[in-house]
């Protein structure tokens, strides 16, 4: 049963998309109760034998239990199972966080008869709470006996502040054969992944190798997940989990010069990009979504950095949320990023608008084809630095009073 959404984001998509059942994936939710309310927090996803796993998580150095249990197992390359709970991150717990992991792998591996490394875990919710065991314990027995549901319970129950259900579909050949990649994500706050973001669960059916299906996730992840930003602030338990049943038929995928493996790889990039995309769009009281691409840059990786210098400035931010055009505070940003550019080289605009080039605004310069491109729900930045030819986009938001709201009272 999905849980009410109230306040939705004014930059939601119009519905939760219809989205293909993946051979060998089965979907559950049940109520663990982690918090006081009357909703699902517990999802449980069996996935039949042979299922090959790859992922990602936080570089953050306060990662929660459940991290590092992933850690561990995603080199092992099988899974049968995944557990979320939403409503407590379980994060900074000690002992007590690590023995509520052991105690739920256990309990899932005994009733599916495998080794607990098949099971990955993942809780997103308040930092500092134990993840109580009986309330995990409990929710699991509930789980294995209930009927499976669909992709939008299973994307509702993974939530916490979300305003909406995410999830997304993109599919692929591979030779004659057509496989279908399913992801489904939570992430609304403390997004400024410095790998994934939050909690992202991809299905595929293509039988794909573990080492390959990683080396694949791994590159798109650098492109999409590590490109976006809410707040600059990287959560203790982001993870980003593919599971591929293998139940497509295909002639199996082992390295990227197999025939199809090309056309997998560009259709799990674009899965992560929407996926990202849809975590930037309901960030914590964001208005507007907000891309901002660099180029002329001395290297890629420093096009990076400017774009992300721009995207987490506060001033930029909120100068958006209010609709002023004041690219001065972009001017700012790329100055105090610590990467190489020269003042005299610089060029930004908004929209199809160019603002400022050589060093200051552009000669006879109109500020009303920005004002109105401001006013839109969709903001486009462009920085040229003038140095080579690294470049970057990043996505973000903006910063309003709902996010101080949101916040101020996270745990009540």
């Amino acid at each position: 049963m999905p849980r009410p959404m109230t306040d939705r984001s004014p930059l939601a998509p119009a519905a939760f998309p219809a989205l293909p059942a993946i051979a060998g994936v089965t979907l559950r939710v049940a109520k663990a109760r982690y918090k006081n309310w009357d909703r699902c927090d517990l999802t449980y996803v069996e996935l039949d034998a042979g299922t090959a796993v790859a992922g990602v998580t936080t570089q953050s150095k306060c990662p929660s239990p459940e991290v590092e249990w992933c850690r561990d197992a995603i080199p092992m390359g099988q899974a049968r199972a995944v557990v979320v709970n939403a409503g407590n991150a379980n994060a900074f717990t000690g002992h007590r966080g690590r023995a509520a992991v052991e105690a739920i792998a256990a309990k899932v591996a005994n009733h599916l008869s495998c080794q607990p490394s098949d099971i990955f875990v993942s809780s997103t919710g308040v930092i500092g709470v134990p993840l109580p065991i009986d309330k995990a314990e409990a929710g699991l027995e509930a789980a294995f006996t209930t009927a499976p549901c669909g992709w939008e319970d299973a994307a509702n129950t993974i939530g916490t502040t979300d305003t909406y259900a995410k999830g997304a579909h993109v599919s692929a050949m591979i030779g004659d054969t057509r496989v279908d990649l399913v992801g489904i994500i939570k992430g609304s706050g403390m997004i400024a992944p410095d790998m994934a973001t939050m909690l992202g669960y991809i299905f595929t059916d293509a039988a794909i190798d573990p080492a390959l299906l990683q080396q694949m996730l791994s590159a798109a992840n650098k492109r999409t997940f590590s490109c976006i930003t809410v707040d600059s602030d990287t959560s203790t338990s982001d993870t980003v989990l593919a599971f591929a049943t293998g139940k497509a038929g295909n002639a199996p995928l082992a390295s990227m010069d197999d025939a199809g493996a090309d056309a997998f790889a560009a259709a799990l990039s674009d899965l992560c990009r929407q996926l990202a995309h849809l975590v930037v769009r309901d960030g914590e009281g964001a208005s507007k979504f907000i891309e901002i691409t660099v180029e002329g840059a001395e290297s890629d990786a420093s096009a990076h950095r400017i774009a992300l210098s721009i995207a987490n400035s506060p001033l930029v931010k909120t100068a958006i949320a209010g609709e002023d055009a004041n690219w001065g505070r972009v001017v700012m940003a790329v100055g105090k990023a610590g990467e190489p550019a020269e003042r005299d080289k610089l060029a930004i605009r908004f929209g199809a608008t160019q603002v400022a080039a050589g060093g200051l605004a552009l000669d006879g310069y109109d500020e009303a084809p920005v004002a109105a491109h401001l006013k839109g729900q969709d903001i486009v930045i462009g920085v040229d630095i003038g140095l080579g030819e690294g470049r970057a986009t990043v996505w973000t938001c903006d910063l309003t009073h709902g996010y101080i709201s949101i916040n101020a009272d996270y745990r009540s």
